[in-house]
């Protein structure tokens, strides 16, 4: 039976689904684990008044926040959370670069990445979500419109390039990504949102000493801390526009076009 959620309890949801008994959950990464399913995608329910899930992944509701707050931080702030620190283990000083920052993961890597006193490079393709981008945190912006990306990046360090590469759009974004690391540096990876083909030149790579890191979602664990940190203040869910549950389709549509900064949330 049910042991640690009691009924009519507010809790926030986990989206990763495991087994909970192979090697790679026992080992606290269940990210990793072969049958993993997700909530709202490989699960339906998502866009519903109730949904059954497992009792480990309900998580204590934050009370400071209100359920549309709520309901914007685990996927988003968790994958972010393990691009970074757990895959490309950011340090104090570094330089990163965040490819769309007015996405929902964008949004979160800039807060995680500023919490780690990285200095951040943010792209996007208005200059209104560029100054959204500012408000979070980041130290330089580039409109991607407008700018190339690299010789941004390079203009701003130096002409040496960033050490951290924080990618999750592409296709669109590949070349530019790649060509904005400096010497040793690591591109992290969680999405293929314009494509997923991706030409590399290997003599670039190995010649630069270059690491190319994929990364999918984050644990459960991973997720408590980001919890607590925004429980205590230090991050912050951002959410752009609330739906009602009878307008999913047009949510889904406002999606598409591109528009938001931040999190788009359904209300039950």
């Amino acid at each position: 039976g049910v042991t640690t959620v009691l009924v009519g309890q507010k809790v926030v949801l986990a989206p990763l689904v495991s087994c909970g008994k192979c090697t790679a959950c026992v080992a606290g990464l269940d990210n990793r684990c072969r049958q993993a399913t997700n909530l709202g995608y490989m699960i339906d329910g998502g866009c519903a008044e109730f949904v059954r899930a497992p009792e480990v992944n309900c998580l204590p509701y934050p009370e400071n926040l209100s359920f549309e707050e709520a309901a914007s931080i685990p996927l988003v702030f968790q994958t972010a959370w393990h691009m970074l620190v757990a895959r490309a283990e950011l340090q104090p000083g570094e330089d990163v670069l965040i490819l769309g920052a007015g996405s929902g993961v964008g949004s979160a890597a800039i807060q995680i990445a500023k919490f780690f006193g990285a200095r951040v490079i943010a792209t996007a393709g208005s200059d209104e979500k560029l100054q959204k981008a500012s408000l979070l945190g980041a130290d330089h912006l580039i409109n991607h419109k407008s700018q190339k990306i690299r010789e941004e990046v390079r203009r701003i360090t130096g002409k040496r390039g960033v050490d951290v590469v924080f990618e999750h759009v592409g296709t669109a974004t590949w070349e530019e990504s790649l060509a904005s690391l400096a010497p040793g540096g690591r591109l992290v990876t969680c999405g293929a949102t314009t494509g997923y083909d991706a030409k590399l030149d290997l003599r670039f790579l190995f010649s630069r000493q270059l690491s190319l890191l994929g990364s999918y979602m984050g644990t459960k664990s991973e997720l408590h801390t980001v919890m607590k940190l925004v429980a205590a203040g230090r991050l912050k869910p951002v959410v752009d526009r609330v739906f009602p549950l009878a307008e999913a389709a047009a949510a889904h549509a406002y999606l598409e076009s591109g528009s938001q900064f931040g999190k788009v949330v359904l209300r039950v």
